[in-house]
């Protein structure tokens, strides 16, 4: 029974057994190999093409298109900064040009009343002295403050001849007028064109022409206010490129506005130009330096005789003569130079002769460009010629005609 009753259990434990084994022992698997097929590279425009199983319309030469806009706009906007920049460089520059030449002409106003009234006072005291004669303290201090007057008179001469106050404040003036309108061809450029590197180049070129031609500082850099040879201002880049854009005329024409009339209009404008305009305010600029040099040396040379006849104030008759009437005449010599500002004449003949220069070499800097595609537009250059010498383009054409025939009886411009 016993016997009976066991062999259930021991059944049952194989079983259990059993079952426990083929839960634990699994049979290993075989390595399997699998040789992935290699995926072929494709480049940008395949997988635009093919992404997400779809297939893309858009081209590689659209797609590289977008991606040359991106780099042109980019490269635009940089320039654009830049140009910017120099606008608010030549804005600032303009409002320091304009503050200096206040200045520079109080200083005009302020020395020439101070002097003269130093001159007439001293003047003055040196006819008191003699007309006081005897000797004495009162004599003495009469002298001595005659002479200190005269002596400090002459100094002070010496340094306003050799600024010159009034030249100074015109050539603010004119640089104040010349950045001006650099500033308003960035503003145009910016608005209505579109800006390169080059023209960058260019105009940072044109801001350092303008303050190396009217330079601020006083010592070391300012401009030989005598020198040997008169000779116009220069405030433009000596390797000046032509205008290659024409805001106006953007459409491509088969001459670009140029006939072989206009070129000999222009050739024959130059001629004129050069041989009435150009020579005359040589003529003029070198008269008036002549006549600068002289009223210079003649003022300083005036007051220090007086200085040196009111000391002798008391010790003869000639002394007193002389300490008066070199005074009044020193006097005289400085309201003429100083008062009728002849160094300003002067910078305002520089001026005119280097307007007229420029000219002359746009004009011909143009002709001499083969391409006519690369000149700018005939027709609007005629007219900014007419412009300038203050004519109509009717009145340029008969200048122009006049000239051919050698009939010329006036000067180019009008407008000075």
């Amino acid at each position: 029974m016993a016997s009976v009753l066991l062999l259930p259990s021991s059944s049952s434990s194989c079983c259990c057994s059993r079952k426990i084994n083929a839960a634990i022992y699994v049979p290993k698997l075989p390595k399997l190999s699998l040789s992935l097929p290699k995926i072929p590279m494709r480049n940008l425009g395949e997988e635009l093409k093919t992404r997400d199983g779809f297939i893309n319309t858009i081209p590689v030469e659209k797609i590289n298109h977008v991606i040359d806009d991106r780099s042109h706009n980019s490269s635009t906007k940089i320039v654009s900064t830049q140009l910017n920049a120099i606008l608010e460089a030549v804005a600032d520059r303009v409002e320091m040009h304009a503050n200096i030449g206040e200045q520079r002409d109080n200083w005009n106003i302020l020395l020439l009343n101070s002097i003269n009234m130093m001159i007439l006072t001293a003047a003055t005291m040196a006819g008191v002295a003699a007309t006081a004669g005897g000797i004495g303290m009162p004599l003495l201090a009469l002298k001595l403050s005659t002479t200190l007057l005269y002596s400090t008179a002459t100094g002070m001469l010496l340094i306003m001849n050799k600024i010159q106050p009034s030249q100074l404040a015109e050539e603010q003036r004119n640089a104040t007028r010349l950045f001006k309108q650099l500033q308003s061809q960035i503003q145009t450029m910016l608005a209505i064109g579109t800006p390169t590197q080059e023209d960058v180049k260019e105009v940072m070129e044109k801001v350092l022409a303008l303050d190396k031609a009217y330079p601020f500082p006083l010592l070391g850099a300012m401009l030989e206010k005598f020198p040997a040879k008169f000779e116009p201002a220069v405030w433009w880049p000596k390797n000046q490129v032509l205008q290659k854009k024409n805001f106006l005329h953007e459409g491509k024409q088969c001459n670009n506005g140029w006939t072989e009339e206009l070129e000999m209009e222009m050739r024959e404008i130059v001629k004129v130009v050069e041989r009435e305009d150009s020579e005359d305010y040589v003529r003029l600029g070198n008269l008036a330096l002549k006549i600068n040099k002289t009223l210079a040396i003649s003022g300083p040379l005036l007051t220090g005789i007086a200085a040196l006849g009111s000391a002798f104030v008391g010790n003869g008759s000639w002394a007193p003569i002389v300490a008066v009437a070199a005074g009044a005449l020193a006097s005289t010599v400085n309201a003429f130079e100083h008062g009728g500002q002849v160094g300003m004449v002067i910078e305002m003949y520089r001026n005119c002769g280097g307007f007229f220069q420029l000219l002359q070499e746009s004009i011909e800097t143009t002709l001499e460009e083969r391409d006519l595609e690369k000149r700018e537009n005939g027709e609007f250059f005629e007219m900014k010629v007419a412009l300038k010498l203050g004519r109509s383009l009717s009145q340029l054409r008969e200048l122009a005609r006049k000239s051919a025939s050698s009939h010329v009886d006036e000067f180019a411009s009008k407008l000075f």
